[in-house]
């Protein structure tokens, strides 16, 4: 198994050179790592966490072919337990930079150390947005959640607003659903953005309350969340909502920051790039979360990642 970690007795494992550089451990990049090995590459994975990304904050995943349903974490470790067994390397660090000047790049890591590459997928998904209201950080960890999976079953019997109305804020009300007494959504929106699918389930349960055209004000407490007071967005009226917890659902951060002047971004932080995910900077790939595009899924960021191999394959290493 070619497994290793910076720090550790295998650090001299890691080699200066590697065709293919993938920063990221997500979906995109553990196929992108599968693929770059049947193409006769030489690839490694940087990843700075867990094997799988955000997946591993997925309770039930339903939607990956030849699964009815898996948990994320599952669905992680059988993704880099497949990709070990094509010997694609990873080794865990965090990139802090890049360099793209030339035919050789460079990917430099938080220990200083640098890997040097011909081609450069970036694969660094996004994180849980935040709302940035008064008391979020004071609570969080104290009744303000972004991980139902993670903090759930501190919430058993218990009332708690999710905050959101897309797929992943009513996934994740599926499954705290399990567990609390009752839960009110609150979504900016006159209507939810969730599948129809999600949406009856979630109502199935007897279990929830909506409350629309409204956003979060602030939250309120003493050693833990107590209320939460919240902003109709139409009228202006402020009122407020005893809940014993907050879950937060309300989109994504790209992990751009560190390419910011490297690479061409939208105002969201978005990477660009083209059809074959290719940014404007030759040699450098943008797959799954990171990457601007309509939909962010597992399996359009598995695409994503094939979709890359593809094209650098034949366009970087046909000398």
């Amino acid at each position: 198994m070619s497994f290793f970690e910076l720090g550790s007795a295998k650090k001299a494992d890691l080699k200066e050179y590697y065709d293919v550089t993938i920063i990221g451990g997500g979906p995109g990049g553990i196929t992108a790592g599968i693929y770059a090995v049947q193409a006769g590459l030489k690839p490694i994975i940087v990843e700075k966490a867990l094997d799988g990304g955000q997946m591993n904050n997925t309770q039930t995943v339903e939607n990956w072919t030849g699964f009815t349903t898996i948990s994320g974490m599952e669905l992680s470790e059988k993704m880099a337990d497949h990709a070990r067994a094509f010997d694609v390397p990873f080794v865990y660090a965090e990139v802090v930079d890049i360099e793209t000047n030339g035919l050789e790049k460079a990917v430099v890591l938080d220990n200083g150390k640098r890997i040097k590459s011909r081609v450069i997928i970036v694969a660094t998904g996004s994180n849980p947005r935040k709302l940035g209201v008064k008391g979020e950080e004071e609570f969080k960890g104290r009744g303000i959640s972004y991980c139902a999976t993670c903090d759930g079953h501190f919430f058993s019997d218990k009332h708690i607003a999710v905050i959101g109305g897309g797929n992943s804020a009513l996934d994740e009300s599926l499954y705290l659903s399990k567990m609390v007494s009752k839960i009110t959504v609150i979504q900016n929106l006159p209507k939810l953005t969730a599948d129809r699918l999600l949406q009856t389930k979630l109502n199935d349960t007897g279990k929830v309350e909506y409350i629309y055209s409204s956003v979060v004000d602030s939250v309120e407490g003493d050693s833990q969340v107590r209320k939460v007071n919240i902003k109709d967005v139409n009228s202006g009226e402020i009122t407020s909502l005893g809940v014993d917890g907050i879950f937060v659902f309300i989109g994504l951060i790209p992990n751009t920051q560190f390419l910011k002047g490297k690479l061409e971004m939208n105002e969201f932080g978005y990477i660009k790039a083209d059809d074959f995910m290719e940014t404007r900077t030759k040699g450098v790939y943008a797959i799954g979360d990171v990457r601007e595009k309509e939909v962010r899924q597992i399996v359009t960021a598995a695409a994503d990642g094939a979709i890359a191999i593809y094209h650098a394959a034949r366009n970087y290493f046909n000398d």
